[in-house]
């Protein structure tokens, strides 16, 4: 197992042409008039174009798939499982009855479980999608995996807990079998254009990294149990640190963070089982390549929503679609094509390729994009990162995985 020796110990402690912009060939996108609208509860979130080119299948192989929780999100059906060709939807649950013959309709599935415990006791199914309260992800990923199936979560990959961390991280070595985190922002038409520059050498080295994920509500949105009321802004991250993790293959070593208090009601210490002060909390970490980032999480800022980032690297740097440095001939920006049926989806048309990565990495037997380790890179990066702002910005080191 890949254990790091220094993470253990901290455990224990706590255009074409020289700086040209590329023109609008393809890659300058059009100006943003209506930046995306996160719509909890249903599916009308903007989406972007379909990808172009001819998707070619790998295998003609099905996977008996099981999908878990159908809450606010509706997540549990919005990623398209049920239309990919390679996909059987063989089972799917949820704790509330209605809510489970909601998800069975969705997914075009008559068979149905109480609970996640239950449907993987189910030996037919080969992997298991998780759609659960985010409180819950780690525990049913593990569960999940000892029953000897693949398995893919939503975001964040564990909620808050360092220790969480490792047991998962133990469990997916062990098992030998593929996990996944379903991380939006990597397949954001601009994340997946910065990954394939950063392969092909036009950043170099990445001196600076930024990410933001705002979404104001007045009040917390509806959740399992209430984990959103009061929710530490910094444990729920991936949005934001995508924008370096899924762009390099880098991670953060060190971090110095700061909170804003915040007007919600359910944003004072007195009021949440997390004890947070905090609608807003700003990071600044060091990273693994020598370089600084600052990510940013707002629950409570009005103003454009979204998630978006930019880098910049000795050789060159992107915001939005506007790529400026020395390479002169980019490589294939455009995003993986989908199976017939398979459509974009939203969070900017990122749910439909997550999808593919994970059954085509099944069926290909390889590391998929957002693997244990990168999503760990994504997700305790924050958790340290609010630990920080409890203390008013004191640095802090950040557990290693590779």
């Amino acid at each position: 197992m890949r254990y790091n020796t220094s993470r253990r110990s901290f455990l224990k402690r706590v255009g074409v042409g020289s700086f040209g912009a590329v023109a609008a060939g393809g890659l300058l996108r059009a100006e943003d008039k209506n930046p995306d609208v996160e719509t909890f509860g249903k599916s009308g979130i903007e989406t972007s174009a379909r990808p172009k080119g001819k998707w070619e299948p790998v295998s003609d192989r099905k996977i008996r798939v099981g999908i878990v929780g159908y809450g606010e999100c509706k997540f549990g059906a919005l990623f398209y499982f049920q239309n990919h060709p390679n996909v059987t939807v063989a089972a799917v649950s949820d704790l509330i009855p209605e809510r489970c013959a909601e998800l069975a309709k969705a997914c075009r599935c008559e068979k149905t479980y109480p609970s996640l415990e239950k449907l993987v006791e189910d030996d037919a199914i080969e992997a298991v999608f998780v759609a659960t309260d985010p409180p819950s992800h780690a525990k049913h990923c593990i569960e999940v995996l000892r029953h000897g199936k693949h398995v893919a979560s939503a975001v964040p990959a564990v909620f808050g807990s360092l220790d969480d961390a490792e047991k998962l991280l133990e469990a997916v070595e062990s098992s030998g079998l593929k996990y996944m985190m379903f991380e939006t922002s990597a397949y954001h038409e601009d994340c997946h254009a910065m990954r394939e520059i950063h392969r092909a050498g036009g950043f170099g080295k990445l001196v600076y990294s930024e990410g933001e994920y705002f979404h104001h509500r007045p009040k917390p949105i509806p959740s399992f149990g209430g984990w959103r009321i009061g929710l530490p802004p910094l444990w729920y991250p991936t949005h934001s640190t995508a924008y370096h993790c899924c762009v390099g293959c880098g991670s953060f070593t060190e971090v110095s963070c700061m909170g804003s208090s915040s007007l919600r009601e359910d944003m004072q210490p007195a009021n949440n089982r997390y004890k947070n002060p905090f609608g807003t909390e700003i990071a600044l970490f060091r990273t693994s390549e020598g370089g600084m980032s600052r990510m940013a999480v707002s629950w409570d800022t009005p103003g454009y929503p979204g998630e978006r980032g930019r880098v910049r690297g000795q050789l060159g740097s992107m915001t939005d679609m506007k790529y400026e440095g020395t390479m002169t001939e980019l490589p294939n920006l455009e995003r993986p094509p989908l199976p017939p049926g398979v459509n974009p989806g939203g969070h900017r048309g990122s749910y439909g390729p997550l999808t593919n990565e994970f059954i085509t990495a099944i069926l290909e037997n390889r590391k998929p994009l957002v693997d244990i380790v990168t999503a760990l890179n994504l997700t305790v990066p924050g958790i340290v990162a609010h630990q920080s702002a409890l203390k008013d910005g004191a640095l802090m080191k950040i557990p290693q995985y590779a």
